[in-house]
């Protein structure tokens, strides 16, 4: 790796070889120090005269930043900042948020990144990752290797359709892959030297994109069909051939082609889709911690999803298969998981479901006693007849978990759990501000953006974010450091008992189903090495001799080391 420091071995010391000089040196994010380089350094890397005379520590720098950046008006503005400061100095930019996790990754990644998306043409900058366009047929491998990212370890890609909850953005979508990969760095220290955000930019289909004289995506309405289909087949196959072993994860594609991408190429490299698998993950670790808190098991509980997307399905795969392991038949599992989308509960005898809905679609014997009129049987509804512990909003539906639902479920359930998921905060199902009174601050609550704490009765109530970030760097850190050759449910459901390990019983008695965002690196490593047991013992991987100082020795911190010219 280019990046790759080495030792002296007279004195032990580490340091970076560097061949750049001058402003190559300060134009390369991964080698500027900006005015932290030492007066030595300065010298042999013909930096003298082009920084003013002080040298900064790290953290004089990071509190200059710090200060930069709240200065900013908006959200957006902060992100526009720290997305700058990214590609001028990414030690800086990763010690910066690192340090400062819980004002920092809702400002890179959700909920802001969706205002970054929406706006991407009019805030764009400086490029960052690989646009992959129709145009580029025959060529996609020529295109990664312009990206100068030789070693690639973890590569996000995503064609733009389905951002978070606010659909087709275009050219827009490529925030979501830059903000992932600056997750993966900062939470599970993967070195960002072999990390590659990729755009499928195939096109959009929202008109408004098409009228802005600014767009900066390709033109034209998506393309689909076997012509977008090939493309796709050749970046598989160009990463393949170009990074042997790299870890592939699909985000935000629409149904269809989320489910076809992971089901066609899961075992031809190591991939998986975090909106389905990573959600879902994130999802029953949270349940796990909650099952401790009530004393209970998963088996036991009777299940209701809001929503039946990507994440829908995600959640209610994984929810049986952790019921399936506490001991429950696959069948037995999936009766007490119930589904809805927008035309109401899932029921085998509906003849507008696609197969991936129809896995989850009750038998209508099942029902018979419910009262319900018509093909449409709606949320109330089931909440009143299936009585469900555990709520899960992924509608993307703001406001659809009403106070009769709460109530009625609060009625017959002494701790319900009500996580309402859908991002930006916007689009959450309800707020946890009425929620707990709703609950008669019984509901344990988790929500898909941050939200503050809840007072009720005299009584503290901390709504912990259920953040994928909590997941995916684990598993990409530990698929990667084990070398897995795919990534298995059983490794998911390793990242879920494993999220559900580091939350602490203080953190449970608050109700909080999910660790502090400052926890994300330690959390981040015990996901990493759980999964990588779960693929060493599934067989997909070779064994390591001593796995923990593995995962320490592939962890990245950004600070600065010497550089010495050659």
């Amino acid at each position: 790796m280019r990046y790759q420091p080495l030792f002296d071995p007279e004195t032990g010391q580490e340091y970076l070889p560097v061949v750049e000089r001058g402003r190559q040196v300060l134009e390369d994010p991964l080698l500027n120090k900006g005015t932290a380089f030492p007066l030595d350094e300065r010298l042999t890397l013909g930096l003298a005269g082009l920084l003013p005379s002080h040298v900064s520590t790290h953290e004089q720098q990071v509190a200059r930043c710090l200060d930069q950046m709240r200065a900013k008006d908006t959200n957006l503005q902060k992100h526009i900042y720290l997305a700058s400061l990214h590609d001028r100095n990414e030690h800086l930019f990763y010690r910066l948020v690192a340090e400062n996790l819980e004002e920092t990754v809702p400002l890179i990644y959700t909920p802001t990144v969706a205002e970054a998306c929406r706006t991407w043409s009019h805030i764009f900058r400086r490029a960052r990752g690989v646009y992959i366009t129709p145009d580029d047929f025959g060529w996609v491998a020529a295109r990664l290797r312009n990206s100068g990212v030789a070693d690639a370890k973890v590569i996000v890609v995503t064609d733009n359709e389905r951002i978070l909850g606010i659909g087709d953005q275009g050219a827009g979508g490529m925030g979501i892959p830059i903000g992932k990969l600056a997750l993966y760095t900062a939470a599970a220290g993967i070195h960002p030297a072999v990390c590659l955000p990729v755009s499928l930019d195939v096109g959009t289909d929202n008109q408004d994109l098409h009228d802005d004289p600014l767009y900066l995506g390709y033109p034209g309405h998506r393309v689909r069909g076997d012509t977008y289909w090939e493309l796709v087949d050749e970046l598989v196959t160009a990463v393949r051939t170009l990074y042997p072993g790299a870890i592939l994860q699909w985000e935000d594609f629409a149904n269809g082609t989320s489910f076809h991408h992971l089901d066609t190429y899961r075992e031809t490299l190591p991939s998986f889709n975090d909106d389905i698998q990573g959600t879902a993950a994130m999802v029953v670790g949270g349940l796990y911690a909650a099952m401790r808190l009530l004393g209970e098991g998963i088996s036991r509980q009777r299940v209701l999803i809001a929503g039946s997307g990507s994440a829908g399905i995600g959640i209610a795969r994984q929810i049986t298969a952790a019921m399936v392991e506490d001991g429950l038949s696959s069948a037995e599992a999936k009766q007490r998981v119930l589904m809805t989308d927008s035309r109401g509960l899932l029921v085998a005898d509906r003849t507008d479901l696609v197969d991936r809905k129809r896995e989850f679609a009750i038998d209508p014997a099942q029902i018979a006693g419910w009262g319900a009129r018509g093909d449409y049987v709606d949320l109330e509804t089931c909440v009143r007849n299936h009585l469900p512990s555990i709520l899960i909003g992924v509608t993307g539906t703001p406001g659809s978990f009403t106070r009769s639902i709460v109530e009625a479920i609060s009625a017959v359930h002494d701790r319900p759990i009500i996580m309402p998921l859908s991002n930006p905060t916007a689009m959450t199902e309800a707020k946890p501000a009425d929620i707990i009174p709703w609950s008669q601050g019984r509901a344990l609550v988790a929500t898909g953006s941050p939200f503050d704490d809840v007072v009720f009765d005299g009584a503290t109530h901390r709504i912990g974010q259920a953040n994928n970030v909590f997941v995916f760097p684990g598993v990409g850190l530990g698929t990667m450091v084990s070398r897995a050759r795919m990534v298995t449910v059983g490794m998911f459901l390793a990242a879920a008992r494993a999220l559900a390990d580091s939350v602490t019983d203080d953190c449970l008695k608050v109700g909080a189903l999910f660790p502090p965002i400052t926890e994300v690196r330690s959390v981040s490593r015990h996901v990493a090495v759980k999964v990588a047991e779960a693929a060493i013992a599934e067989g997909v991987a070779d064994p390591i001799e001593d796995l923990p100082a593995a995962m320490d020795h592939a962890m990245w911190r950004p600070c600065y080391l010497p550089y010495r010219a050659v």
